[in-house]
């Protein structure tokens, strides 16, 4: 479990992104810092991975098909910077909102404009997951925990303070990047019920 509150960034050393699976390791001693085991979960971009290896410069984690196939790691060559969080304790203030790490989808980012202090982003939403994001709702963006500002029919849009863009990857993102997209546990909860209430009924 996560918040979607990056604790910094990395960059990736070592990884073959033709390959499906495989060992991935991250130039980073937060995990060194943040006193982490062997075991422990680690949100990399919104994944949830298992660290395997770290000492005071970097760790590595173990990247399966299903994982490369469903993120944007497949994107990701050697030195590109990816979001870091550590899994949530129980005696920590819950910021953000509740992260799973379980990427729903990679979509394009398809607008950037500047708002004063700001900067819009406008990224698509496929229709399957429209149900799930709602204005003023959460979405987590390559682990990023965002405040949903608008919603069209096919895509929606976050607005980000220059915190944000400097302390996470999003800052380096461009139009048709792809990034990592977990809508709102609560909304997929909700969005299944709703979903067994109208199949009873028929």
């Amino acid at each position: 479990m996560f918040t979607g509150i990056v604790q910094g960034t990395g960059k990736i050393q070592r990884w073959n992104p033709a390959v499906n699976s495989g060992r991935m390791t991250i130039a980073s001693s937060l995990p060194h810092q943040w006193q982490s085991q062997i075991g422990d979960s680690i949100a990399v971009n919104g994944i949830c991975l298992t660290i395997v290896g770290y000492d005071e410069r970097e760790f590595s984690v173990d990247v399966m098909p299903e994982t490369t196939n469903r993120t944007n790691l497949k994107q990701l060559q050697p030195g590109a910077s990816v979001n870091l969080e550590p899994a949530l304790l129980a005696t920590q203030r819950l910021d953000g909102h509740f992260v799973l790490g379980h990427v729903d989808a990679t979509v394009p980012v398809v607008q950037l404009d500047q708002d004063e202090n700001a900067v819009r982003m406008r990224i698509e939403l496929p229709s399957q997951y429209r149900a799930e994001v709602v204005e003023k709702g959460s979405v987590t963006i390559n682990g990023v925990s965002l405040t949903v500002t608008a919603v069209g029919p096919q895509d929606f849009e976050v607005s980000l303070i220059l915190h944000t863009l400097g302390q996470t990857n999003l800052g380096d993102v461009t139009v048709g990047d792809l990034v990592n997209l977990e809508t709102d546990v609560l909304a997929k909860y909700v969005k299944g019920m709703m979903s067994d209430d109208k199949s009873r009924t028929h």
